[in-house]
């Protein structure tokens, strides 16, 4: 909001605003600074005649009907250079703890139980790591695997010709074929929801650990669930889920057996939510709408 001000926009900062009270004053502004929270759908945009630019502080656009605004010519602004750090150091974590039992171990030792053979990990050298979308997170991930020794592999169904000294392109059926471990780092769209199901899995030719740092819905819970009993999942860390929140997280039909799984790591939605990112998420976007306001 500094930053916008020092650009000469006026600024109302309403965190707390509903959808009723949005749609009350929104005819009055020319652009709108938002998180995650707030959806902006066709009921608001169409409530806001006046309505330029939509800046997200954050990468994912899944929370504004893009098509709709792109229609109307308002511009949209997000910044995923500013926590695309933060994912990929979460994801480089939520990996190495997968791959040696660190949850498992800990909770064991705490109890009294010192289990060395029951906790032997596996190593990241010499693996094939798995990327789906070769965005800034998924690039990120790449490039702080570079010391580990890995054969990177990327598929991304809307670029060609992106092979850098971090990662390699190949198609989606190399990534199936010769994948150790696969991270998705998609944004949720009408395509890529549900991409990730029992028949998706179902074609890996080697067990996998599972990364889902994106977006909830581009992975179906209990697709991974099976996959891990069936021995193709060999350990998976979910940031996101189709159902992120309690109390309607605890109701859905899996949430018991994920809770109970041991080859599961879960966290709330954190990666790319640190304090660090928070600040720099901010600073992209002021940067974009400098330029925005001097087109």
């Amino acid at each position: 909001m500094e930053g916008a001000q020092a650009l000469g926009f006026s600024c109302n900062y309403q965190p707390h605003i509903t959808v009723p009270e949005a749609l009350a004053v929104l005819p009055e502004y020319e652009g709108l600074a938002i998180r995650s929270k707030f959806q902006v759908s066709k009921e608001i945009i169409d409530s806001a005649p006046n309505l330029k630019f939509i800046a997200r502080a954050g990468a994912g656009m899944d929370n504004i009907d893009e098509p709709y605004a792109r229609e109307k010519g308002i511009t949209l602004l997000n910044a995923p250079e500013g926590n695309r750090d933060a994912v990929g150091e979460q994801a480089i974590g939520m990996l190495l703890s997968l791959m040696n039992n660190f949850s498992r171990a800990d909770a064991e030792v705490r109890a009294g139980q010192w289990r060395r053979e029951a906790n032997r990990g596996y190593e990241l050298k010499g693996k094939t790591v798995g990327i789906i979308g070769y965005g800034f997170m998924g690039s990120s991930f790449a490039r702080r695997l570079s010391g580990f020794g890995v054969d990177v592999i990327a598929f991304d169904k809307y670029k060609t010709g992106f092979s850098d000294s971090f990662a390699r392109e190949v198609s989606m059926e190399q990534i199936v074929k010769h994948s150790d471990v696969l991270s998705i780092h998609v944004p949720l769209t009408s395509e890529t929801k549900g991409l990730v199901d029992d028949e998706y899995l179902f074609h890996f030719r080697k067990p996998i650990f599972f990364l889902n740092t994106a977006r909830g819905p581009i992975v179906k819970t209990q697709a991974v669930l099976n996959a891990i009993k069936q021995g193709k999942i060999l350990g998976a860390g979910l940031d996101v889920l189709e159902v992120e929140k309690f109390p309607a997280l605890g109701e859905q039909p899996w949430y018991q057996e994920l809770r109970t799984s041991g080859k599961v790591l879960l966290t709330p939605h954190i990666a790319g939510w640190t304090f660090d990112s928070y600040r720099k998420i901010s600073e992209v976007l002021v940067e974009k709408l400098k330029t925005y306001a001097n087109q």
